[in-house]
């Protein structure tokens, strides 16, 4: 019926889960939101590197570095110094926004080596930034904390502060994790959409001819160097929103946090979830930051996790290993992910008369 009237199924579906997410912050509780929340800022960073590894095949272990500029960027800029640390007192998204072009500048500065390397040299000379941005944030007291972190300012928007001060909405009290969810749905459906008209437009295409081939690319006139340092910058400033939208919701940054496992952690999702696909980031980035997320939550009903220092396999490294049999299974069994295993399962509608 609907694809008679002109309206694919696909459309009410979306649709459909669109006022699903919009509705859960009037009934579900702070647990799952703040979940939620980490989910939406994995997928905005593993969109940036899916464009990066999956459109353009470059190979990058430093994203975490990116990451990190962009939560202590909005630290530094939104805080008001009263704590001690570095800060200049910008109005929230003022400080989001410059946050987020540090990490863009960040990424430009290293963009005439990422143009010039590929492959596992690439990946080795990004895996330099994870060491120096590690040294950094546990040494520059002043500007990061040190080994503390330091705690992340409210976000102010629009005259909305995203704090715990209540905000009643049909009798239902917001706090600051229901506010940030619905401007994480916003940047993360705004990051999604952009990224996929960039691989459905030239530039795209011309991604893929460089990871297919860049003698050929090169020969048809594709400016590989140049390509190759524009879709890191890119990379780098999703990476620095993501970065942005985690400070928020953890409420405090932590070095430890943003080191060489998060990196091989944003490498997991984009080959779980599909290489070269804007919803198989998406689908990777919920699937690796929601794992650990429920195995913290029903540790005492599974066999061997327990919570950590009690014996048994911590919710965080079982995660890892399963999120890691994850992609042993999918390069093996599933080489698209879990964007090709949707496409196999969605039916394909035929006009009446056609043949197979």
């Amino acid at each position: 019926m609907s694809e008679r009237s002109g309206i694919p199924a696909k459309a009410y579906a979306y649709a459909a889960a669109g006022l699903v997410l919009l509705a859960l912050p009037f009934y579900l509780e702070r647990f799952w939101l703040q979940a939620g929340l980490f989910a939406m800022a994995a997928a905005l960073g593993a969109i940036g590197i899916n464009l990066l590894t999956g459109a353009t095949g470059q190979l990058s272990m430093g994203h975490a570095f990116f990451l990190a500029v962009g939560a202590y960027g909005y630290c530094a800029l939104a805080g008001d110094g009263t704590d001690g640390l570095t800060g200049l007192g910008l109005p929230g998204w003022l400080a989001a926004v410059l946050a987020v072009g540090l990490a863009g500048l960040a990424g430009g500065a290293f963009s005439p080596i990422a143009g010039r390397l590929h492959g596992a040299y690439l990946g080795i000379a990004t895996l330099a930034l994870i060491f120096i941005g590690q040294h950094v944030l546990f040494n520059a007291h002043g500007l990061t904390g040190g080994y503390n972190g330091r705690a992340v300012p409210p976000l102010s928007l629009f005259g909305l502060t995203f704090d715990d001060t209540e905000l009643l909405v049909a009798q239902v009290p917001f706090g600051a994790v229901e506010k940030l969810w619905y401007l994480g749905l916003a940047l993360l459906l705004a990051g999604a959409l952009f990224a996929r008209g960039v691989l459905r437009g030239r530039p795209g295409r011309a991604m893929n001819a460089i990871r297919d081939h860049r003698t050929a690319a090169g020969v048809l006139g594709v400016p590989v160097a140049r390509h190759r340092a524009a879709v890191f910058v890119l990379s780098s400033l999703y990476a620095g929103l993501a970065g942005v939208l985690l400070a928020l919701v953890f409420q405090r940054t932590v070095p430890e946090y943003f080191g060489m496992a998060l990196s091989l952690e944003y490498l997991a999702m984009i080959v779980i979830g599909g290489l070269g696909s804007v919803a198989g980031a998406v689908a990777g980035g919920v699937f690796v930051a929601l794992l650990p997320q429920l195995l913290g939550r029903y540790a005492e009903a599974l066999p061997l996790v327990s919570a950590p220092g009690t014996g048994g396999v911590a919710p965080g490294e079982a995660a890892r290993y399963l999120y890691g049999a994850a992609v042993v299974g999918t390069v093996l069994f599933l080489p698209g992910g879990l964007a090709r295993l949707a496409a196999r399962l969605t039916p394909t509608h035929r006009p009446s008369g056609e043949t197979r």
